[in-house]
């Protein structure tokens, strides 16, 4: 359930998709293809609201309560074990630090590979949940192009990333 990243970089790395569940990134199919609003965001506007009412009132009232770590809240479990999530590939390709002279990318999956342009990778997202678990069935990612001209046929089952 890994994928590599490797060929022409200065650092080649290994992926895990199952932990981008608890990543901040991710974002949902509906976000990125239906152009649905995250309601994520204005849920986060009202936590960043409450603490800093908290914030004010211990620093006014020079009180010391530690802080409750609620690090997801009940909408957020209930989106994350219902969810399907894709996670954009960019980040990942940076800190692998790609040669500059790298135009191309092979898509080393379960069927074969797929050459892909650079550019239109770095730009490309993973799809890596679906109803909240991890891909079993031609996994462990599948790649969207962020046009969404593949949104019917993605590249299933990549288990590595060669940049050339």
């Amino acid at each position: 359930m890994i994928v590599q990243i490797e060929g022409n970089v200065k650092f080649p790395i290994t992926l895990d998709p199952t932990v981008w569940i608890f990543d901040d990134r991710k974002k949902t199919f509906s976000e990125i293809f239906e152009g649905e609003e995250n309601e994520t965001d204005h849920l986060e506007e009202d936590e960043l609201k409450r603490r800093s009412t908290r914030f004010d009132r211990e620093v006014y009232q020079q009180k010391i309560n530690p802080p409750v770590n609620k690090s997801i809240n009940r909408y957020e479990k209930q989106r994350i074990l219902k969810g399907t999530f894709l996670m954009p590939l960019k980040p990942f390709l940076h800190t692998s630090e790609p040669l500059k002279d790298v135009k191309k990318a092979t898509l080393v999956t379960h069927e074969g590979e797929e050459i892909v342009d650079a550019d239109v990778l770095a730009e490309s997202l993973l799809h890596f949940s679906e109803d909240g678990k991890p891909l079993q069935e031609q996994g462990p990612v599948h790649l969207y192009f962020k046009d969404g001209s593949n949104r019917s046929n993605p590249i299933k089952g990549i288990k590595k990333i060669v940049l050339q």
